[in-house]
């Protein structure tokens, strides 16, 4: 487990898996900020309605917690990834971001999607990608994971490209396979591409199923051969809509504030 970033939060979860010292992450909850209802109290987010004020406020409360600068992206689910530098600004339109820059830290916010958080073992980059159902899936069995292994992997560090049997990922709390009812069209953009996926798929009524998204993810994370995988485990704890207390969601509440999910080195 890494280190506990000094100010942090106590109720925030900070990943347990075998990332060199020199790279940190974190995944904040509703505790602490300054937000109200129905927004209390960490929102990090400021499309959802929020005061400005009292979101930038939450932010200045993250960014003092941490020894990196969050970058915020604007997230559209789409497929777009983004090299970070320390002048990338917030709001730059993307799904997922990856850096070898130290003291800066990709950031993705979420109410139900699932956040994921990349290293490898020499911790020569980090990376963090939004992986909503529509961005998970993709376009041909194409998504999000697989735009982002091919920047993490292609980018040449010291002169040597990263392997996957050399990256570790992260998988954060999200709406969890008891929870997450879809319909026969999200279904069919994963079974279409890939017959595994018919496993994590589980009829609850007409041309309806319960999806398990953090399932789907590994699944494709185990596609790339990238195979040491941890965190979220499909159980109820890491399922936003069954902890109201603890994490946002937006199919459970229609209104709702983001946590954020940030991973960097120091």
């Amino acid at each position: 487990m890494g280190d506990f970033p000094r100010g942090a939060n106590p109720d925030w979860l900070i990943p347990d898996w075998p990332a060199p010292a020199h790279v940190q992450a974190v995944c904040t909850t509703r505790a602490g900020g300054q937000s109200l209802p129905p927004y209390d109290a960490l929102n990090l987010g400021c499309h959802v309605g929020d005061d400005p004020a009292l979101v930038a406020a939450n932010r200045r409360l993250l960014q003092n917690a941490l020894p990196a600068k969050p970058v915020f992206l604007s997230q559209v689910h789409g497929l777009d990834v983004v090299q970070l530098t320390h002048t990338t600004p917030d709001a730059t339109e993307a799904d997922a971001c990856f850096t070898q820059l130290d003291h800066l830290a990709c950031t993705i916010m979420v109410a139900d999607c699932l956040p994921v958080l990349f290293t490898n073992y020499e911790g020569t980059q980090v990376a963090a990608a939004h992986a909503g159902w529509r961005s998970l899936a993709g376009m041909g069995g194409q998504g999000i994971l697989e735009h982002v292994f091919k920047s993490f992997c292609h980018q040449e560090h010291a002169g040597l490209a990263i392997k996957a049997t050399e990256i570790i990922a992260w998988l954060g709390p999200c709406i969890g396979p008891e929870t997450f009812e879809v319909g026969a069209d999200v279904r069919t953009a994963f079974v279409q591409n890939d017959p595994k996926a018919q496993a994590l798929f589980t009829p609850c009524g007409s041309n309806k199923w319960m999806a398990n998204l953090q399932g789907l993810a590994r699944l494709r994370l185990t596609a790339l051969g990238v195979t040491q995988v941890f965190g979220n485990d499909g159980s109820r704890d890491w399922c936003t809509v069954s902890q109201p207390s603890r994490f946002f969601s937006h199919r459970r509440d229609g209104v709702s504030g983001r946590l954020a999910a940030c991973i960097w080195r120091v």
